[in-house]
């Protein structure tokens, strides 16, 4: 399909200008931003640093464990501007509300905040409960802290993202609501458009009961009882599908990613001794939580109503992903005299920067009025332009990166480009001219670690040792190394184990000891080896083998290293990563001792070194794993979130324009994750670069 965009320039072009921001083109063909698209160009505008000397309290960090507590309280305020430690020096018994604009210092503010708590307050760390929405900020907020309060405190906060807390709670107290401790995380890699749905309705808290169309009685035309007729019937086999999904997921013993939060509520709701530990929860990217995020917040937070939320409503992008900008609002409502401040010191971007952006982002009428403003100089202009087709649009950004690396005497290198690509269909043109010109790029948001072949071989075998009712574990680790069972064989085998009412794992264990009769065709022979590597492993990780030790032992049992030479011409490379799985188990760690004890009332099941290990790999999320490579340009999909920018110092943004940043529904919630893939910091005193660009005419396919 030919797509021609809007000739029109509106108030965008007008604001660029009159704040001074150049542009290349006529006016004429850029188009403008919306109040809708506006939040993404906003954030994206922000990421472009140029570095300056940023101010960090390293007395602070380096007296932390010197100085007594009341001088560390008031020394955790010398390097925070007046709005800052307002924030900071905050009540702790009243919840508040902090609206961080871009590189405002929000995490500093939270990690003060929580050591303001702790050293003037008096409060004790393991009634704090600190969450962010990625490992990686949480990491971040760790090692902030540990130079605050030192280690023995950083322990005690309850500090990770939602679904870590809620999966740390469950495994303990689990049984109170019909869990086993020892459920398997399950993730959908590769989700289809029925699990998205899916996990769309959990988020807004809705049962399968809740999706079934009601049936009315009122009179309605026969053109409108068709297509009634026609969603009814989608919405019907869907909730159907949604049923039995849960269903299986409940007879493996498992919970998805969502059911983490709705289990999470499930548990402090009804049972709210579990949360009366807590004094006061903080959230981070508060604008970017859902209906049950909200209501998780809201459970935890139930004895002591002490809340602080940072967020900036000029960012929230989730909203495909179900993501409630309101919640700032009906947090004003749940929580009683809500104080408000608003962080407007820049700290990270240029003076051209903050311009362009609120030039865009000042067109939302409906936002909450509040400005930026940075002590930067204007330091480099950001660049709209426009090209008559998507080819001229791909051969100007190989020509403009050959250029700036050869004008810049070897100050820029590939490894300093990075491309964003609102959607899938334009990566073949962006990548076909930089081969052209031999420019070295990849393509980010691939295969992540654990979504590797040969890491989900090793996790299958793992996660039925801890749970032999994971059928999928089951079906994949079965026939890995292959042992003859075929897809006919393996259908058998979990049909024969749901009439039984076992799990597939104990029904191939009672063929191979002759219990019950065999299968026809025989598996008894090939499953021999299967039953024999499970059974060791098993009583390994009773005897409390570390995972890495375990890892090691079951690639020897089952010749995996021999399997991999036989199978994938690659094979040194899955090898290579084989061994880092070993190394992450044997850093992985998941402090189960952090959950307080509750009347006794907990799982009789021991949380293992093994079930601890398999909980961190499942809840790792894709920023925590970088392999980049520094010499080569970055190309990014818009729908993963990737924090892999962090060095880029020259961004090119593609497609800004109204039929791709405003486009319908299906689409926009692919292409509204972009500004959130440029958060890394610039390397300081030198220039950086951000490109606007869209191209007149562009041939895509909506698919």
């Amino acid at each position: 399909m030919l797509v021609r965009t809007s000739n029109t320039v509106n108030m965008v072009w007008r604001e660029m200008a009159t704040r001074g921001v150049p542009h290349c083109g006529s006016p004429k063909h850029v188009t403008s931003a919306t109040a809708t698209n506006a939040s993404h160009i906003y954030g994206f505008l922000h990421s472009t640093r140029v570095a300056h000397s940023y101010i960090v309290h390293a007395h602070a960090c380096s007296t932390a464990h010197t100085l007594k507590e009341p001088e560390m309280s008031e020394d955790l305020l010398k390097h925070l501007n007046s709005a800052q430690t307002r924030c900071v020096t905050h009540r702790p018994d009243s919840p508040l509300q902090i609206l961080a604009g871009p590189g405002s210092g929000k995490t500093k503010v939270l990690t003060s905040r929580i050591a303001y708590m702790i050293l003037h307050h008096g409060m004790d760390p393991s009634s704090i409960c600190a969450v962010t929405f990625t490992n990686k900020a949480a990491n971040e907020m760790r090692a902030r802290l540990l130079k605050l309060i030192g280690k023995d405190s950083v322990n005690k906060v309850k500090l990770g993202t939602f679904h870590a807390i809620c999966a740390l709670f469950l495994r303990k107290y689990g049984t109170s609501v019909g869990l086993d401790g020892n459920f398997t995380i399950y993730i959908q890699v590769n989700a289809a458009t029925l699990c998205s749905l899916i996990s769309r309705a959990k988020s807004k808290g809705e049962t399968p009961e809740d999706v079934m169309p009601r049936k009315e009685s009122r009179h309605v035309s026969s053109k409108a009882a068709s297509s009634k007729s026609t969603n009814e019937d989608f919405q019907r086999v869907f909730a159907e599908i949604y049923r039995d999904y849960e269903k299986t997921l409940r007879k493996s013993n498992s919970l998805d990613f969502d059911d983490l939060l709705l289990f999470g509520v499930r548990l402090f709701s009804r049972h709210p001794r579990y949360a009366a530990w807590c004094q006061h929860i903080l959230v981070d990217e508060f604008q970017d939580t859902n209906a049950v995020q909200y209501e998780l917040m809201c459970c935890i937070a139930a004895a002591c109503r002490c809340v602080t939320v940072v967020g900036d409503p000029d960012q929230s992008i989730y909203g495909w992903r179900s993501a409630d900008i309101t919640n700032l609002g009906k947090m004003q409502n749940d929580f009683p005299n809500v104080a408000q401040i608003m962080l407007e010191q820049n700290y990270r971007s240029a003076g051209s920067i903050l311009a362009t952006s609120l030039a865009i982002i000042s067109q939302d009428s409906s936002r909450i009025a509040k400005t930026l403003h940075t002590d930067h100089p204007l330091g480099p202009l950001p660049m709209l332009r426009s090209f008559p087709t998507e080819h001229d649009e791909a051969a100007f950004i190989a020509w403009e990166i050959n250029r700036m690396i050869a004008q810049s005497g070897g100050m820029l290198g590939f490894g300093d480009f990075a491309v964003l690509l609102r959607f899938n269909a334009i990566s073949r043109t962006i990548e076909n001219a930089l081969q052209k010109e031999g420019i070295p790029n990849r393509m980010l948001g691939g295969h992540q670690f654990f979504e590797r072949a040969e890491i989900k071989d090793i996790l299958a075998y793992l996660q039925l040792v801890d749970n032999p009712h994971f059928e999928p574990a089951f079906s994949r680790a079965v026939n890995i190394p292959s042992r003859g069972i075929g897809d006919k064989s393996l259908g058998e085998i979990l049909s024969r184990a749901q009439k039984l009412g076992i799990s597939p794992l104990t029904l191939v264990e009672r063929i191979h000891d002759s219990i019950i009769p065999d299968l026809k065709p025989s598996v008894k022979r090939k499953v021999q080896s299967f039953v024999n590597v499970m059974r060791s492993l098993k009583s390994s990780a009773t005897d409390g083998m570390e995972p890495a030790q375990l890892i090691g032992k079951l690639i020897e049992l089952i010749g995996y290293q021999e399997h991999l030479k036989k199978s994938q011409p690659d094979w040194d490379t899955r090898w290579e990563n084989v061994q880092e799985l070993i190394n992450f188990a044997s850093d992985a760690t998941a402090d189960a001792s952090n959950v307080p004890v509750v009347d006794g009332d907990e799982s009789s099941l021991q949380d293992t070194p093994l079930r601890q290990f398999l909980q961190a790999s499942m809840l790792s999320s894709a920023g925590d794993q970088s392999n980049e490579n520094d010499d080569e340009v970055c190309l990014s999909r818009s729908k993963f979130r990737l924090l892999s920018f962090c060095n880029r110092r020259c961004l090119l943004q593609l497609a800004t324009q109204r039929r791709v940043l405003n486009g319908q529904l299906y689409l926009s919630q692919q292409w509204n994750m972009e500004h959130s893939l440029f958060t890394g910091q610039m390397t300081s005193m030198k220039k950086d670069a951000f490109y606007m660009l869209h191209a007149l005419e562009r041939r895509h396919h909506f698919t």
